[in-house]
């Protein structure tokens, strides 16, 4: 499909066509494209761009189920349910897919060429807009029955929204909106659909009763991993879930441009794979308001899409963790957590933890796995309303060192990351009773007497501390797990990381102080401590 071809008159955006997605090219070079340029040139392409992680972690779900359509050898697809029903067969498949290198143009052009799907990929299409209803613009409306959009700005994240909204990241307020550009819309509302927050929002009146409140979309507060290979079509092809043993088999799939809108009072409609496992547990309704020529967003409705129980599905790109009441949740994002210590829980068995690794990560295929990195995509929130930092990372070629494929390299991985985090918990630690020590006279110095901390009263040391350590503890991480090194006794490094910091944050002017000397002097005998042979490796 040339560029431009496809385009709908009037003022619309095409995003089989408009260059919206910003990739790196493997010779180096920055460019945008849309998606059937995407697909087509998958192979061509090493990144993804997109500046917004959430958008970019909802994009990879949406170009996943794209990518199990067109994958093909012959007549069986990623997406067939008969070539699904055995994963021996699924995964024969997969790796004859990924043996050809690039998706099929000509399969390409069939997927986003198909007549039900005309208009469904355009932006500000009348009928059915992507990934929007255009239902709210009748039912989003205040008791006049007037328009009650919710404004740019609760489109746009990272935005202040409200009269009282603060001003952060530049200057956004509701009495003054500033348009975005329509490319930068379609990040907005996946990043929207997939990490929206939940409570109070415009009002939607279907019944005689205007709902105002909805729940938070399905990825809220989470972290996802893919595994990364150096080309797209390698990626998306391995982004495409394993089959699910708990989907609807008997009704076909579908994702939501390849259906009908649903109705937002009816019961939601099973869960298959992989289409509506990845793109149709949306808790939230969006629709966006352009200006006439199409290339600019000045408005937008964002309310809620129903009220239904959500379906309990495991997502493919999550971690999961043991609560302490047995069960698993999904990891929860920390914009203050880099990405080396969860790589233990990438690469180790199920069986072998406390956390369940991402289904995405099982089975890959052996001869890939020296080349493969994984990449995450975090947003740091509350499970409501309030939105703290997202995130972008990328490990080196790691997932080589899997279990199955190097068992010494998985635990030794488990073995450093298990040092690091008890000697950064002791740290914390020993911070604030030194801090204790240094500012409470009352303190008893001897040496078997307990000191009571104040949680409310921690004391500038231990952030100081801590925020020192991390980075030193993931120098130390690496340079342990290079080849030929001697990993005899793992915890040392990590322990003179820690003695640095605590010094470094107590500081070099308070060395007079026969206080502050004795605080560091405990503070280090707790840290030392880790070294005695009953707390070895």
């Amino acid at each position: 499909m040339e560029q431009g071809e496809g385009q709908i008159m009037g003022g619309g955006f095409d995003l089989r066509v408009e260059p919206w997605i910003p990739v790196r090219l493997r010779t180096g070079q920055s460019a945008r494209v849309g998606l059937c340029e995407l697909f087509t040139r998958a192979h061509e392409i090493e990144d993804l761009e997109v500046p917004v992680p959430p958008a970019a972690s909802g994009l990879m779900r949406i170009l996943a189920p794209i990518a199990a359509r067109i994958a093909a050898d012959g007549a069986d697809t990623l997406d067939d349910p008969d070539v699904a029903e055995d994963i021996d067969d699924w995964l024969d498949l997969r790796e004859r897919v990924l043996k050809a290198g690039r998706f099929d143009p000509q399969a390409v052009d069939a997927y986003f060429g198909r007549e039900d799907l005309a208009g469904r990929f355009d932006l500000f299409d009348a009928e059915r807009p992507f990934l929007q209803d255009p239902r709210l613009r009748a039912e989003c409306v205040d008791a006049k029955g007037a328009p009650n959009p919710s404004g740019v700005n609760k489109l746009v994240m990272g935005r202040p929204t409200g009269v009282n909204g603060a001003v952060l990241f530049g200057h956004f307020t509701d009495t003054a909106p500033v348009a975005v550009p329509a490319a930068e819309a379609a990040w907005h509302l996946i990043a929207q659909l997939y990490y929206g927050p939940s409570g109070q929002c415009t009002p939607r009146r279907i019944t005689e009763h205007r709902a105002g409140s909805g729940d938070a979309a399905p990825l809220r507060k989470s972290v996802s991993y893919f595994p990364w290979a150096p080309d797209l079509f390698t990626t998306l092809v391995l982004a495409v879930p394993r089959p699910d043993s708990d989907a609807a088999w008997e009704t076909p799939d579908a994702c939501p441009w390849e259906e009908d809108l649903p109705s937002p009072l009816q019961p939601l409609p099973p869960l298959t794979w992989p289409g509506r496992m990845l793109t149709g547990r949306f808790r939230h309704a969006a629709l966006l308001v352009p200006v006439e020529d199409g290339r600019t967003v000045t408005d937008a409705y964002l309310t809620w899409s129903t009220h239904e129980p959500p379906h309990r599905v495991r997502d493919p790109y999550q971690v999961l963790d043991r609560r302490r009441d047995g069960d698993f949740q999904p990891r929860e994002a920390d914009g203050a957590r880099a990405l080396w210590r969860d790589l233990d829980s990438l690469l180790l068995k199920d069986s072998r933890q406390d956390a369940r690794r991402p289904p995405v990560l099982e089975h890959l295929p052996r001869r890939l796995l020296p080349l493969l990195r994984v990449r995450v995509y975090g947003f740091d929130q509350d499970g409501q309303q309030k939105d703290s930092v997202w995130f972008r990372a990328t490990s080196p070629q790691i997932l080589q060192w899997q279990e199955e494929n190097d068992a010494q390299m998985a635990y030794l991985v488990k073995r450093c990351h298990t040092a690091a985090e008890q000697t950064g918990d002791r740290l914390d630690l020993a911070a604030r009773i030194a801090w204790k020590i240094a500012t409470d006279a009352s303190v008893d110095l001897s040496p078997k007497a307990k000191i009571k901390l104040d949680a409310r009263k921690p004391g500038p040391w231990a952030a100081a501390a801590l925020t020192r350590y991390w980075p030193a503890a993931e120098r130390e991480f690496w340079h342990l797990t290079e080849p030929g090194r001697a990993t005899d006794r793992v915890g040392k490094p990590f322990v003179d990381a820690a003695l640095t910091a605590l010094d470094e944050a107590i500081g070099q002017a308070n060395r007079a102080d026969i206080r502050v000397a004795r605080a560091r002097h405990r503070a280090r005998g707790l840290l030392l401590a880790l070294l005695q042979p009953s707390a070895t490796d």
